[in-house]
C-alpha cells in the first residue's frame, strides 16, 4: 500500500484529529460571539466593530470556498488543510494579544476566513482519500457529529472562560487545540490530483461575486436594514453567470474553476440538495430556540445552552451509532427517516411552545429533531462525495461545503427575519384591537414592543413600564406574553418545511440505486 491510498484498517487517532480540526472550525465563531461585551471592554472598541467582523470572516469563508477547493487541487489537499488549521491558528493567537480591532479584522476575520475556505474542502478530501467504505462513512458521520457538539457545547464553553477567566484564554486553548491536530500531520496521507493545473481566472471571479452578494444579502437580511434583493440578486446573477461560463469553458475543452459534469450526477445533486435543506433546518431551529427560551422563559445564556444541548448530544450520538453500524437501512433510506423524525420533533414543539414554563419539556421533541439530524450527518457527505473521484473531489467537496454554508446562514436569517416581521404584524395587531389601551397610544405602544420588547424577558420589559398607569402596564405586558410565542411558532414553520422538502427529496433518493464508493473498485459516476 503507498501512502497514498486509502487503508482498509480504521486509524481511530487520523479520525479523532480530523473530529478535532472540525470542531475548532465550528467552536472558534461560537466563542467570538459569546465574548462580544468581553471583547469590546477589553480594547475599547464598539459592538458594531466586532459584529462587523465576525460578519466579515462568514463572508470571506463563503466567498472564496470554491476557489479554496481549486486551490487544494494545485497545491495539494494535505497542505491546504495544514495552511487552513494555520490561518485559524494565527487567528485564535491574534486573538489572545489583540488590543484593537485591527488585528481582528485582519488576522481573525480576513485570514481565519480564508483558512476555513481552504480547511472545510480539504478536509472532506482528505476524509475521501484517507478511508473506504464502511470506515469513510463512519468519520463523516464523527466529523459532522463533531460539529454538532461544537455548536452546541461552543457557546457554553466560551460563556465559562469568557465568564470566570478570560476571552483570551478560549482562544488561546484554540490554538493549542489545533497544535494538537498538527502534530499528527504525518498520519495524513495526500491525495494526488492528476487534472489540469490551469487556472480559471473568470470563474474564480464570478465564484467570489456570486457567493459573496449571497451572504452579504443575507447578512444584511440579519441586521434588518439596506438593500436586501439588490444585493443578492447581484450575487444570483453571478452564480449564473459562473453556470454559463463553466459550460462554455468545458464545451471548448478549457480548465474550469468546477468541472459542470458534477451537476449531471443526479445523486450528487440531490446529495447537495439535501446537506443544504439540513443546513436551512438547523439554522432556523437554532436561532429560534434560544431566543424563545431567553426572552420568554427568561433564562441567561448559559441556561438556554444547556436546554438546547438535547438536540446536539443525540445528533452526536445517533450520528456515531449510525456510523459504526454495518450493513443495515439503505442511506437514502435514513436520510427519510432523518427528515421524518426531524420534522415530527419539531412540530411536537408547536403545541409546547406557547403552554412551557420549563426549557425541561422541551427534551423530548429536541431528542426526537437530534436523532433525525444525527441520521442525516451519518449519511449526507457519505452519499454526496463517496462516489466521486479523487481527481474531483475537491470541487464536489466545495460546492458540498458552499451548500452547507448557504443554508445555515440562509436558515438564522430568513427565520429570524419571518419572526421579527411575525412579531411586528401581531404587536400591531393586538395593540390595535385591545380595549385597555388608549386609541391615541395604541401605535405608539406597538411601534415600542417591536423596538424595544422583541429580545426582551417581561421582567425587564416590566422594568421599563414602572412610570405607567398599572392597567397599562398589565396590558402591554399580557400582549408582549402572548404575541412572542404565536411569532415562535410561526418561525418554526421554516425548518419545518424544509424538512418537509428533505422528505420529499429523500423519496427520490430512494428510486435511485445507492451510490458506490470510487474507492471500492466499482464504477465511480463521474468518470
Amino acid at each position: 500500500m503507498t501512502a497514498q491510498t486509502p487503508t482498509e484498517t480504521f486509524n481511530g487517532r487520523l479520525a479523532l484529529l480530523l473530529a478535532m480540526a472540525m470542531f475548532v472550525l465550528v467552536v472558534d465563531t461560537s466563542i467570538m460571539n459569546v465574548s462580544i461585551s468581553a471583547v469590546v471592554h477589553d480594547i475599547g472598541a464598539s459592538v458594531s466593530d466586532i459584529q462587523s467582523a465576525i460578519a466579515l470572516e462568514a463572508l470571506v469563508s463563503a466567498a472564496f470556498i470554491l476557489i479554496g477547493s481549486k486551490v487544494g487541487d494545485l497545491i495539494g489537499r494535505k497542505r491546504a488543510y495544514v495552511i487552513g488549521l494555520l490561518c485559524y491558528a494565527v487567528g485564535a493567537i491574534a486573538m489572545t494579544l489583540t488590543q484593537s480591532i485591527v488585528p481582528i479584522i485582519i488576522f481573525w476575520a480576513v485570514i481565519g476566513g480564508l483558512g476555513a475556505s481552504l480547511l472545510l474542502p480539504s478536509m472532506q478530501s482528505l476524509i475521501h482519500g484517507n478511508f473506504e467504505g464502511a470506515n469513510q462513512k463512519r468519520v463523516y458521520a464523527l466529523v459532522g457529529g463533531s460539529a454538532a457538539i461544537a455548536a452546541a457545547v461552543g457557546p457554553l464553553i466560551g460563556g465559562f472562560i469568557t465568564t470566570f477567566l478570560s476571552w483570551r484564554i478560549a482562544f488561546l486553548l484554540e490554538a493549542v487545540v489545533i497544535g494538537i491536530v498538527l502534530l499528527g500531520i504525518k498520519l495524513v496521507h495526500d491525495v494526488p490530483y492528476t487534472g489540469s493545473r490551469e487556472i480559471d481566472a473568470v470563474g474564480s471571479i464570478l465564484s467570489v461575486v456570486g457567493m459573496g452578494g449571497v451572504v452579504i444579502g443575507i447578512l444584511v437580511w440579519q441586521e434588518g436594514e439596506g438593500p436586501v434583493l439588490l444585493i443578492i440578486s447581484v450575487g444570483l446573477i453571478g452564480l449564473v453567470s459562473l453556470a454559463f461560463w463553466l459550460l462554455r469553458r468545458k464545451r471548448r475543452e478549457k480548465a474550469t474553476l468546477l468541472d459542470p459534469d458534477l451537476f449531471r450526477s443526479k445523486p450528487f445533486r440531490l446529495g447537495v440538495t439535501q446537506q443544504m435543506f439540513q443546513q436551512i433546518a438547523l439554522g432556523g431551529t437554532m436561532i429560534v430556540l434560544p431566543i424563545y427560551l431567553q426572552m420568554v422563559l427568561g433564562y441567561n445564556a448559559l441556561q438556554a445552552g444547556l436546554s438546547i444541548a438535547p438536540l446536539s448530544l443525540s445528533m452526536f450520538a445517533v450520528a456515531m451509532f449510525v456510523g459504526r453500524m454495518k450493513g443495515g437501512p439503505r442511506p437514502a433510506t435514513l436520510i427519510l427517516w432523518g427528515f421524518l423524525l426531524l420534522m415530527a420533533g419539531l412540530l411536537i414543539l408547536i403545541p409546547i411552545v406557547p403552554r412551557a414554563e420549563s426549557g425541561w419539556l422541551l427534551l423530548g421533541p429536541l431528542l426526537i429533531a437530534g436523532s433525525g439530524l444525527g441520521l442525516l450527518v451519518s449519511q449526507l457527505n457519505n452519499y454526496t462525495l463517496s462516489p466521486i473521484t479523487d481527481e474531483r473531489v475537491s470541487e464536489a467537496a466545495g460546492v458540498n461545503s458552499a451548500a452547507g454554508s448557504f443554508g445555515l446562514s440562509f436558515g438564522l436569517a430568513f427565520a429570524g427575519a419571518i419572526m421579527l416581521a411575525s412579531l411586528a404584524l401581531i404587536f400591531t395587531t393586538m395593540a390595535a384591537s385591545s380595549t385597555v389601551l388608549p386609541d391615541d397610544e395604541k401605535q405608539q405602544v406597538a411601534t415600542v414592543l417591536e423596538e424595544d420588547a422583541e429580545f426582551m424577558s417581561n421582567a425587564a420589559l416590566a422594568e421599563l413600564l414602572v412610570d405607567q398607569p398599572e392597567d397599562i402596564q398589565a396590558e402591554i405586558i399580557r400582549i408582549n406574553t402572548e404575541a412572542r410565542p404565536l411569532a415562535l411558532q410561526i418561525a418554526l414553520l421554516i425548518p419545518i418545511v424544509v424538512a418537509m422538502l428533505g422528505a420529499i427529496n429523500a423519496l427520490r433518493m430512494r428510486r435511485l440505486p445507492d451510490p458506490k464508493s470510487a474507492g471500492s473498485g466499482a464504477a465511480s459516476l463521474l468518470e
